[in-house]
């Protein structure tokens, strides 16, 4: 497909999004409205992905007038449990989003119950199975009945209806590839566009895709394939699909590992793993506390991680006597503070990174330089040379806050036992009141990291010794000198030039006194 063409059917898809905002605002207000777009859309992209799937397969068999939404329950009952084991889920051909868009508009009264059981059978078609957990409670979050779509059920239904309509007039493109992107874009353009009036309430740990870009770029390097990408606070998993995208979901060969304690955003994340079709047994979102109880013990290491874990938050610490005996924490010999965990997800991060692997996360600038617990953890990572660079960001890039966040990359086998420092806080583009990175940006900082050489104002190649004689501050100002974009003075021009006004003012001063002196003369003959 064209970019032109590509572009045309995105900017499409984004005004059939504002379309359904317009219907239903006033109802279901921002970050809670995106949980039923994004729900419906989501049981459109399975209905669609089904159905695609089983007619493919009996039109290559020579049944080409085969179409499974036209069949009876009856008749599709018996490819259950296989379709199960392929796909991970089953839906009744009664059940589809297309037939059950095209009842309720013919009679909207028990929608509400219809879509009910239908989330309902969708998730129970995958219990006992080895997707049951993937699969489960996904439908959560998309309450039919609940007052927000409306006081009685005939107003929540007559919504409801609405969101169907408005789901399914979505142009997705002609072709299966481009479908999927569309649903990925359309996911992408929700979380983007209420995480930027959300703030604290929702947005703040969204993180933008230029960032998630340059975050994945890093982590994945030069390589063209890996294991296994991880996320230790994965969100709605936007990090961990920016890896498929950039080096194709096909070349990420055991998949796609993650873990959020947010439930609802935990079944975002999952639900945004199918909407990018990637399959049930390439992905393990697993919710929960990653620094209390983290779930992926058995899948580490991981060649590539990226984070945006969330700011200087609260965890059990020092509270709990077990965790300074934890194989991911005790090797500094301390606990990050109880009230800034920023430090436990990093030595987590670093415990779970493959010998040959990188980690790309993104981090609060308190932690570069305050004492305490956090110096002596900056100790421990340069002391054993774990800190490849560290990397100043411009401000304002995150919605909900404007702080100028850094990126900290790590790896366990570098060449040389120095600190990359880059200032890239010039690095951006003005967009309405936030700043934006461009491709170009992107490339910049890239390139500047991959190259691993100092550049005048932007780049210092700092070695381990320098960096413990300035009590391991790892604040990129104190390593990379500022550009003094001041004028320049030229001191022998300056004085001549007060030599010039000098002469001038004598000059001046002389005339008002010949001036002064013949209207006194003047006076004097009156």
């Amino acid at each position: 497909m064209a970019d032109t063409e590509r572009e045309q059917q995105r900017a499409e898809l984004y005004r059939g999004i504002w379309n359904i905002a317009n219907d239903l605002r006033g109802s279901v207000d921002g970050w809670d409205f995106k949980q039923y777009v994004l729900c419906t859309l989501f049981y459109r992209y399975i209905s669609e992905n089904l159905t695609k799937y089983i007619n493919d397969g009996e039109h290559a068999a020579g049944n080409g007038s085969f179409d499974y939404a036209s069949l009876s329950d009856e008749e599709a009952a018996p490819a259950k449990q296989g379709l199960v084991e392929e796909k991970g889920f089953f839906i009744l051909p009664s059940m589809l989003f297309e037939n059950v868009r095209k009842a309720a508009d013919r009679d909207p009264k028990d929608l509400n119950e219809k879509l009910e059981k239908v989330f309902s059978y969708i998730e129970g078609s995958a219990v006992g199975t080895d997707s049951e957990d993937d699969l489960a409670g996904l439908f959560d979050d998309m309450d039919v009945n609940s007052n927000k779509l409306g006081a009685t059920v005939e107003e929540r239904n007559k919504r409801l209806v609405s969101l169907l309509d408005g789901v399914g007039n979505m142009k997705l493109g002609d072709y299966q590839k481009s479908r999927i992107d569309a649903f990925g874009d359309a996911y992408e353009f929700l979380m983007g566009m209420y995480a930027s009036n959300a703030g604290k309430s929702g947005g703040e740990f969204f993180t933008p895709q230029e960032v998630s870009e340059l975050l994945t770029r890093i982590a994945i390097g030069d390589k063209k394939e890996i294991n296994k990408i991880y996320d230790p606070a994965c969100g709605s998993g936007s990090l961990l699909l920016k890896a498929g995208k950039l080096i194709g979901r096909e070349n990420i060969r055991q998949g796609f590992f993650g873990q959020e304690i947010n439930i609802t955003t935990y079944n975002l994340c999952r639900i945004n793993m199918f909407l990018h079709d990637i399959g049930y047994n390439k992905f393990d979102i697993a919710h929960g506390d990653t620094l209390t109880h983290p779930a992926h013990w058995d899948d580490e290491p991981f060649e590539a991680i990226v984070s945006n874990p969330p700011y200087s938050i609260h965890w059990e610490g020092d509270d709990n006597a077990t965790l300074i005996n934890n194989p991911r924490f005790s090797p500094a010999g301390v606990l990050a503070p109880k009230s800034k965990a920023d430090f436990a997800f990093i030595m987590h991060s670093l415990s779970w990174l493959a010998t040959d692997g990188t980690a790309a996360i993104v981090c609060f600038p308190g932690i570069m330089y305050r004492g305490g617990a956090e110096r002596k953890i900056r100790k421990y990572l340069i002391d054993n040379n774990y800190i490849d660079c560290v990397i100043q960001l411009p401000s304002n890039l995150f919605y909900g806050t404007s702080i100028a966040t850094c990126i900290m990359v790590l790896k366990k086998s570098k060449a040389d036992n120095k600190v990359l420092f880059m200032d890239a806080s010039k690095e951006f583009v003005k967009v309405t009141n936030s700043n934006k990175l461009t491709e170009e940006n992107i490339r910049h900082i890239y390139n500047w990291w991959h190259d691993r050489k100092d550049v005048q104002y932007i780049c210092q190649l700092v070695d381990a010794s320098a960096i413990a004689e300035e009590e391991y501050n790892l604040s990129v100002s104190s390593y990379v000198e500022q550009e003094d974009t001041r004028e320049k003075i030229d001191i022998k021009v300056l004085n001549q030039q007060i030599r010039d006004i000098v002469a001038k003012e004598q000059v001046l001063r002389d005339e008002i006194d010949r001036i002064i002196a013949d209207i006194e003369e003047d006076g004097d003959h009156e």
